[in-house]
C-alpha cells in the first residue's frame, strides 16, 4: 500500500489512514472522510472493496452465540460463530471454502474442498462479524471450515494482519490455529516462533481408530504426529491443546483413555474433550462416557478440559449451516472448482 500511494503522487501517510479504514470494516470510499475528495474519487475508480454480506445470521437462545454465514465475492459462502465468554468474545473463523480432510464427524468436508480463503477473507470474517454484532473481539480461533495449514501462506498473512498494530491488534497468545495433523506444515509453522496455541486435532490415540476418524492419519499415523507435536514445543516451548471428540463407541473406552496417557506422557500440554455435535449424514453418536474418559485421564496425571457446548440450537457443528445452505439449492458450487 506503501508503494502503491507513492505511485499516486500522494504523502507517505496515505496507505496508513488507508489500512486504519479497512480494518474498521468501511464498505465504500466515502466513508474514509479523512481522505481528500479527488483521492477517494481517484480510489472508486482504481481500486474495489470487496466486503462479506451476511447470508443468514442465527442467534442462540441459549447463550447468546451467534453463527454468520458469509456469502463471498464470488458467491460462495463461509461460516463464522461469535461466542461468548467470561473472559471475553471469540469469534471462529474459517480458512477454506470446504475442506478436503474428510474428517468423518464434520460437516465442513462434505462436498469436499472449493477454494482457499485469500488473507482478506479471513481478516473480514473477524472485522464484519465484530461490526454486525456491536462486540469487541478479543480471541480468535482458527477451527471454522478448512484445515488452516493447507491454507498455510494466507493464513500467515491473516495473522500478520490481525495482529498489526494499526489493525485489529489482536495478540498471537489470544490466537488458537486447529491442525488435523499436517506434520510438515507443523515443523514449518515451529521454525516462525509464533506466540499463537496449536491445537491439534487427535480424536484418537490409535491408528486404527484414527483413521477411521480421520483419513489424513493415514498418510501421517499416531507415532509420526506425536514426534511432531514435541518438536513443536521444543522449538517453541509453547504447549499444545490435544482437541478429542467424544464418538459413542468408538473413542470414548477406558482402554482408550489409558492409550492416550500412554502416548502425552512426558508432553506438556493438555486436552480438551469434545462433546460431539450431531450431523444428520453421520453415523456417529455423541459419547455419554465423558465424564469418565476425564476421569481416567485424569488418574493419569493429565490435564483435561471439556470444551463448554455452545450454540445447540442454531446448527453448532462446523459446516452444518453452509451445507442446509447448499442442500437447499440456494447457492451454486461451480463443479470446476472441486479438488
Amino acid at each position: 500500500m506503501d508503494e502503491y500511494f507513492k505511485e499516486l503522487g500522494q504523502p507517505n501517510f496515505r496507505a496508513g489512514q488507508v489500512f486504519r479504514w479497512l480494518h474498521q470494516g468501511v464498505e465504500s470510499f466515502d466513508e474514509m472522510t479523512n481522505l481528500p475528495r479527488a483521492l477517494r474519487e481517484r480510489l472508486k475508480g482504481s481500486c474495489a472493496l470487496d466486503v462479506p454480506s451476511v447470508e443468514r445470521k442465527q442467534v442462540s437462545k441459549l447463550d447468546g452465540t451467534i453463527k454468520y454465514l458469509w456469502r463471498l465475492g464470488d458467491g460462495n459462502c463461509v461460516e463464522t460463530v461469535l461466542m461468548r465468554y467470561k473472559h471475553g468474545n471469540t469469534v471462529c473463523v474459517s480458512s477454506q471454502v470446504g475442506c478436503n480432510m474428510g474428517c468423518v464427524f464434520c460437516a465442513s468436508t462434505l462436498g469436499g474442498k472449493v477454494r482457499d480463503l485469500n488473507p482478506a477473507e479471513i481478516l473480514d470474517q473477524v472485522i464484519f462479524t465484530e461490526k454486525d454484532s456491536g462486540e469487541t473481539i478479543s480471541n480468535i480461533v482458527m477451527m471454522g471450515i478448512g484445515e488452516p495449514l493447507d491454507n498455510f501462506d494466507h493464513v500467515l498473512r491473516f495473522l500478520a494482519l490481525v495482529n498489526h498494530p494499526d489493525g485489529m491488534n489482536i495478540g498471537m497468545r489470544h490466537i488458537s490455529l486447529s491442525t488435523c495433523g499436517l506434520v510438515n506444515k507443523i515443523d514449518k509453522l515451529a521454525q516462525l516462533g509464533l506466540q499463537l496455541t496449536l491445537s491439534v486435532s487427535l480424536h484418537a490415540p490409535d491408528d486404527e481408530t484414527r483413521s477411521r476418524l480421520m483419513p489424513v492419519n493415514q498418510a501421517v499415523g499416531v507415532e509420526l504426529l506425536m514426534d511432531t507435536c514435541r518438536r513443536y514445543f521444543e522449538t517453541t516451548g509453547r504447549r499444545i491443546s490435544y482437541e478429542y471428540a467424544m464418538v459413542e463407541g468408538v473413542n470414548d473406552s477406558d482402554a482408550q483413555a489409558d492409550q492416550l496417557a500412554r502416548i502425552l506422557r512426558g508432553q506438556p500440554g493438555h486436552v480438551n474433550l469434545i462433546p460431539l455435535n450431531e450431523v444428520a449424514e453421520s453415523p456417529l453418536r455423541p459419547s455419554r462416557r465423558v465424564r469418565q474418559f476425564q476421569q481416567r485421564l485424569e488418574s493419569h496425571g493429565i490435564t483435561v478440559t471439556v470444551r463448554r457446548r455452545l450454540g445447540g440450537d442454531i446448527d453448532a457443528s462446523c459446516g452444518q449451516l453452509r451445507r442446509r445452505r447448499i442442500m437447499e439449492g440456494e447457492a451454486h458450487i461451480p463443479e470446476e472448482g472441486l479438488t
